[in-house]
């Protein structure tokens, strides 16, 4: 994938949209290519965060260990960001993530993503539109499996 690629896949993600093609160009030219193969962890539940990762090609399982065992919550696709919680709050990752499949992603540094947040304030309130969206599937997920049990 060229970097002109990459800068387009970036400014279709609502976080990015707002933020000006050389900026993207910096963003996706600082940021380090990573491919992973089916299976391969981007992180494990309980490690500290220290990136954020933009699926630019393919797809990623988020995985939560249970009492009753491993389970996966969501799948994250080309586009998806993952793994920006962990850095936002300053807590260990609340969930594993793999490679379903081949996977290629842009891992941007906490560093970069501060950066990017402070110079980029609209950026704030789309991580918080993002992480809502994501507290109320959630939710809907959760009803669902009480639903499932009382029945």
């Amino acid at each position: 994938m060229s970097l002109n690629e990459e800068v387009d896949v970036l400014r279709a993600i609502p976080l990015f949209s707002k933020i000006e093609p050389a900026k993207l160009k910096l963003l996706a030219f600082t940021s380090e290519r990573i491919t992973y193969e089916s299976g391969q962890a981007l992180f494990k539940q309980g490690d500290m965060g220290d990136a954020a990762y933009i699926i630019m090609d393919g797809e990623a399982a988020v995985l939560i260990d249970t009492a009753q065992g491993r389970i996966q919550v969501a799948k994250f696709k080309r586009g998806d960001i993952v793994g920006e919680i962990a850095i936002l709050c300053d807590m260990p990752r609340t969930a594993t993530v793999e490679a379903v499949g081949k996977l290629t992603t842009l891992r941007i540094s906490k560093e970069l993503f501060f950066r990017l947040v402070t110079e980029f304030p609209q950026m704030a309130i789309q991580i918080m539109r993002e992480l809502a969206h994501r507290v109320e599937r959630m939710n809907i997920q959760l009803r669902e499996m009480v639903n499932k049990s009382r029945n």
